[in-house]
């Protein structure tokens, strides 16, 4: 059994939980609002009040946790905040999974934020994590598209956590590095 950190994407984030569940998986799912604690506990998450805006409210988030999922790609606020979550505070973040038992990232690269933003924390994301010899998988689906969303992040997350099982690379079908993902393709992974 893994635990999965869930940061982001709102209900989708909720369906990919109730998957991560099924399939016997612990999630631990980050909210800035206290309301929204019943919801995420009905789906069987635990419920992590944190924003990713101040990072010191996600110490202790990472801990026990095998897969951190960064879904921001729908995030909407004041401009510098967004480039923020996609940039300095994504820096930041995978920089305190290093030496966690965090063993894989997902980045969820398409959505409404900016294209150039979204490019930006794709390439943070792949510089930190190689740097550190964590499994990085990136999300390219159009989340407005819940279903092909929903299937191209389940296929990350096994993935990442098959990888991490057998040590070995992840499994064929996915891609590697940061190129681009067309919509119905497969989530890239490395």
């Amino acid at each position: 059994m893994a635990r999965v950190l869930v940061l982001g994407g709102g209900a989708r984030g909720l369906e990919l939980v109730g998957w991560m569940r099924a399939q016997g998986h612990a999630a631990r799912v980050v909210t800035r609002s206290r309301e929204h604690r019943a919801s995420i506990e009905r789906v069987g998450a635990e419920c992590w009040i944190g924003d990713p805006q101040r990072l010191g409210t996600l110490r202790g988030a990472l801990e026990g946790v095998t897969v951190a999922c960064w879904l921001f790609g729908t995030v909407s606020g004041p401009l510098e905040q967004v480039r923020e979550l996609h940039g300095d505070r994504l820096r930041a973040f995978l920089r305190s999974a290093i030496d966690t038992t965090v063993r894989g990232v997902l980045y969820e690269a398409a959505g409404t934020v900016e294209p150039a933003t979204l490019a930006e924390g794709a390439r943070i994301a792949a510089e930190t994590t190689a740097a550190n010899a964590i499994p990085l998988a990136f999300i390219r689906a159009d989340p407005a598209d819940r279903g092909a969303w929903l299937e191209e992040t389940r296929m990350a997350v096994d993935a990442l956590l098959g990888r991490m099982s057998t040590g070995g690379p992840v499994p064929s079908g996915t891609h590697a590095g940061p190129r681009g993902c067309g919509k119905g393709r497969r989530a890239e992974s490395r």
